[in-house]
């Protein structure tokens, strides 16, 4: 392990960051990507539910698509909070505690959604729903790269976020028969079923490394590194470094700094456009499906073809990202959501238009899925979750305007095809987003590979 593990004087000095990029895949990556995968999917879930339920909504309570709009981006508003939050609160004590507190608020208020009274009361309970998912997302993502064998992140960042997708297939398959049986609110009571989680996430999820070595916790740094690999044998006289040293000033500043400005900026546009596209489609596609007159119950099957694609989009696109390189492969995907999505308002063929949609469901969420693992790769371990969770909540803004301007195109009675086009058109400005992100996102490696060659 030359260069992980060294003496200095009579002290040991391990390179923990390096010591988990060369570990070999075992067991204890099984059970994080096992419990991120669980928590991902009540996510996704929380994703598809308010588009299911939203028909039903509107004839219950006689709310108008603006008013239904507005309503969905109460929880988009609480997880830009939550994402901007949590994220940054992460860096400094740690996500196994800040997951462990989102857990408890975001199941705890789902349940209780389904007990709303009225639309207000509905609405605040969602924007509180959404603080603790806004707040979880960022820090399960940045724990699974902490963890990650190198080679390996983009697939295992895809693996957690296939239990987004299945989340969404769950949502759209349990409304199917939950809503016409048991009312709309029985499918929030399913979304707090992660309550039963807390006690094996509390023993089984392992801290963050930076964390760990800022509180300068020999003990529990050892533990977590014997499971990451079996033959480690820890020492007495052992101290532990990353990559690089953590920085005193505000981590919210570091986004801009050495070179990462232009980039950061990139990277929340990304995200912007990207959600925009994600929070449109599974809240308004089955109430634009219902006016161009299918029934309620095919409508919510073009939302479980939307999911079943972006199950199968978000394992396929880990793959091959890991082989053709992140950035090339997220170019790629947004260019096909915007002809799979703009293609929606001409296709008159029932399967084409199942192919369709499965195909928009992939390039949409497969690309969201992808950018958790585009972003992680720019920003050191010390400030992952704070960039993550900054990207997430700008990115929130454009989940928040997908449902409101949803709700205005219904209201304007405009055709299908533009209402269609204009969900399709933040795929082209992304995927130049990108573009401009990797030229200087290769900048900015290059400058922290020639700092950490002086270090040595």
């Amino acid at each position: 392990m030359l260069n992980i593990i060294k003496g200095v004087g009579c002290m040991l000095e391990t390179n923990a960051e390096k010591f988990i990029q060369v570990a070999k895949f075992n067991k204890f990556h099984w059970m994080i990507l096992f419990w991120g995968a669980a928590l991902m999917l009540f996510d996704g879930f929380d994703l598809v539910i308010y588009g299911a339920v939203v028909p039903t909504l509107m004839k219950e309570w006689g709310i108008s698509p603006v008013q239904a709009g507005m309503y969905g981006s109460y929880a988009l508003f609480g997880m830009m909070f939550g994402a901007f939050l949590f994220g940054t609160l992460a860096d400094k004590l740690g996500r196994k505690k800040i997951i462990l507190i989102c857990v408890s608020i975001f199941s705890l208020f789902m349940f209780l959604t389904g007990l709303a009274p009225s639309p207000e009361i509905f609405g605040v309970f969602r924007f509180i729903t959404g603080l603790g998912l806004g707040g979880m997302m960022p820090n399960v993502i940045g724990l699974i790269s902490e963890y990650s064998p190198a080679g390996t992140r983009s697939r295992m960042i895809a693996a957690i976020m296939a239990g987004y997708s299945i989340g969404g297939v769950t949502a759209a398959f349990l409304s199917m028969f939950l809503i016409p049986n048991f009312g709309w609110e029985s499918v929030f009571f399913f979304g707090a079923l992660p309550l039963l989680f807390l006690p094996f996430l509390a023993k089984f999820l392992p801290d963050s490394i930076g964390t760990l070595i800022a509180k300068n916790d020999q003990k529990r740094i050892q533990n977590i590194l014997v499971k990451v690999n079996a033959t480690y044998q820890p020492s007495e006289n052992e101290t532990f470094v990353l990559n690089k040293p953590k920085q005193d000033s505000s981590p919210v500043k570091n986004l801009f700094t050495e070179k990462r400005g232009f980039l950061t900026v990139m990277i929340w546009l990304t995200y912007f456009m990207s959600l925009l596209m994600l929070y449109g489609l599974n809240t308004w596609l089955p109430k634009f499906m219902t006016e161009a007159g299918f029934p309620l119950g095919s409508s919510l099957s073009f939302l479980l073809a939307l999911n079943v694609g972006a199950t199968v989009g978000a394992v396929l696109m880990g793959w091959l990202a890991d082989r053709w390189g992140v950035g090339k492969a997220l170019i790629l995907f947004f260019l096909i959501a915007f002809i799979s999505i703009s293609s929606l308002g001409y296709a008159t063929n029932m399967v084409l238009l199942y192919i369709l949609i499965a195909i928009a469901g992939a390039a949409t969420v497969g690309t969201q899925n992808l950018t958790h693992s585009y972003t992680s790769q720019f920003y050191p371990v010390t400030m992952r979750s704070t960039a993550l969770g900054w990207a997430l909540g700008v990115g929130r803004i454009g989940g928040i305007l997908g449902p409101t301007i949803g709700g205005i195109l219904l209201a304007s009675k405009l055709t299908l095809q533009i209402n269609f086009m204009i969900f399709a058109i933040p795929g082209i400005i992304a995927a130049l987003a990108v573009f401009l992100a990797n030229h200087q996102g290769r900048k900015v490696l290059a400058t922290e590979k020639q700092s950490l060659d002086i270090a040595k």
